[in-house]
């Protein structure tokens, strides 16, 4: 895989799991409450805390009076608001102010009417402290339907069922993350093994092939590589619409790619289809070439179909799941020094643009939170105003390909409003899973165990049930590197420390050299075997200096 197009979508591998506030706007006709129809709404939990249940709830008369957008005083009718929900619609002001508005003529609920899709409320809440009547996005086209639906006379209240505690969706995620670094760790070792075993091909060796299909990170090359996570995430937060697209295609191309690298390895234990086709000089095995149109075939499927959530999500498994393994296997990390640096920026960039980018942007929403989540709904981004899209109830939003996607299978509530997924973006696979895959070749090289590769797994494996834990905790997205990256290192530098090997794990026991020397050697040697009339004389000391 090139490394550049690999570069242009690692920058966004580092996304936290992104939970929307989704809940049920319940309505009845004629003033029967327990008959009647459920709606999609989204709204901010930190505003508004709804009931569980529509049992108990409060229900309000609904006022529709979506021809406006009560951005001022002035657009009000003489309709009295009194105790009820009012119904406007999406405009060029805050939503925070047209509930201002509304909460002065004493309505008891504001519902902001989107044609296309629902948005999610970020507004900053600072300076409207008086705000206290609940507010949510419902679509348009529910409003417009509402009467024809439920009859005449319509009440209605909201609320957001609780989802359960677990998921077992949670537990895929979990299977899926530990079975992949410990894949990947696995096959990067089987690399190594490759590399220290001589070829019997004249001149060169199979090592020196496989160093070429690899990429080895300095720690110049880590720092370089973090800042340009930094301007491309900025470039994706105000240019998303465009840049999408872009991500998009290096997905395809890159996924495609390392599927074929995956299923080739695994094919050549195959005995069929090893007769060859020869084209312009070049040729090839007709295996492989039915392996790379299937291969194909699964990139163009996700991309045609890639807004289809009933089922498009395992296809982005796959593929997703492709890209770390090769990912991982064919990006080296020289030795542990350049492990804690790469996994400490990303840790530091992970924190800075969830945590503390909301205090900077306009809207106190976090960068990371926008990137992930996407265009919001019906809106794009105008200051802090909305400015209105046209109808279109059938609007898809692209997102990011850049998570593991399992639907969760407990919350059917709110499966009314979209499929519910558990996320877990590919960078919280890859970024520890590089350390896991230099504990491998670690124990290959220098060790006659597993040691630093299995603690670094088992590290990984906790890190992740603390990420779960907390996820369940606080209810809400957690930048998982926060939790993997102390469990990994801290558990490889253990067993660094307890065999007494630590300066020579932190330098990689002068790993490029070793490379180099055995490269070398192996070359010499089959020069002085292929060519006896001259005479070479070989150096044994492979020791490291």
């Amino acid at each position: 895989m090139e490394l550049p197009a690999v570069l242009g979508l690692v920058l966004l591998l580092h996304l936290p799991q992104i939970r929307a506030t989704q809940g049920i706007l319940h309505a009845v006709g004629d003033g029967v409450p327990n008959t009647g129809k459920d709606y999609c709404i989204t709204y901010n939990s930190s505003w508004t805390t709804l009931p569980t249940s529509y049992a108990n709830a409060n229900y309000y008369k609904l006022e529709n009076i979506s021809s406006i957008w009560l951005c001022s005083e002035s657009e009000l009718p003489r309709t009295d608001l009194k105790n009820k929900a009012v119904v406007v619609m999406v405009g060029n002001c805050s939503i925070l102010d047209k509930a201002l508005i509304a909460q002065s003529r004493n309505a008891k609920m504001l519902l902001v009417a989107s044609k296309d899709g629902l948005p999610r409320p970020t507004d900053n809440r600072s300076g409207y402290e008086s705000l206290t009547i609940p507010i949510a996005y419902v679509k348009y086209g529910d409003i417009a339907n509402m009467e024809q639906d439920v009859g005449r006379n319509i009440n209605v209240t909201m609320y957001s069922p609780s989802p359960p505690l677990f998921d077992y969706s949670m537990l895929v995620i979990f299977l899926i993350s530990v079975f992949t670094v410990a894949l990947g760790g696995y096959w990067s070792g089987v690399s190594e093994l490759e590399d220290l075993r001589p070829s019997h091909n004249t001149g060169e060796s199979e090592g020196g092939k496989k160093k070429d299909e690899n990429v080895t990170f300095t720690p110049f090359t880590v720092i370089l590589f973090v800042v340009i996570c930094c301007v491309m995430l900025l470039l994706l937060y105000f240019f998303y619409k465009w840049l999408v697209y872009v991500i998009i295609c290096v997905f395809c191309l890159a996924s495609a790619l390392s599927m074929f690298n995956c299923l080739s390895a695994l094919i050549q234990y195959i005995p069929y289809g090893r007769c060859r086709i020869s084209c312009l000089s070049k040729s090839a095995e007709v295996r492989l070439i039915f392996l790379a149109l299937f291969c194909a075939a699964i990139s163009v499927t996700w991309a045609v179909f890639r807004n289809e959530d009933r089922w498009i999500w395992i296809l982005q498994d796959i593929l997703g799941i492709a890209f770390c393994l090769n990912f991982i296997k064919t990006l080296r990390m020289p030795n542990f020094k350049a492990c804690v640096i790469l996994l400490g920026l990303l840790l530091l960039y992970d924190v800075f643009f969830v945590f503390i980018t909301p205090f900077i942007t306009k809207n106190g929403q976090s960068i990371m939170i926008e990137v992930a989540a996407g265009p919001s709904g019906s809106t794009e981004k105008n200051g802090e105003n909305y400015v209105e899209v046209p109808p279109d109830s059938q609007a898809t939003f692209e997102k990011l390909p850049v998570v593991i996607r399992v639907p969760r299978l407990e919350y059917s509530a709110v499966k009314l409003c979209v499929m519910p997924f558990s996320l877990l973006g590919f960078g919280d696979i890859i970024v520890p899973g590089l350390l896991v895959a230099y504990c491998r070749r670690f124990d290959v090289r220098f060790t006659s165990s597993s040691a630093y590769y299995i603690s670094c797994t088992i590290g990984y494996a906790v890190g992740m049930i603390l990420t779960l834990v907390i996820l369940i905790i606080l209810n809400m997205g957690q930048p998982a590197l926060l939790y993997l990256v102390p469990c990994t290192l801290l558990a490889s530098s253990l067993v660094a420390w307890r065999r007494k090997e630590m300066k020579k794990f932190w330098n990689g026991g002068c790993y490029e050299v070793c490379i180099y020397t055995v490269f070398t050697l192996h070359t010499l040697i089959l020069s002085a075997l292929t060519t006896p009339t001259k005479r070479t004389i070989v150096s044994s000391d492979l020791r490291c200096r």
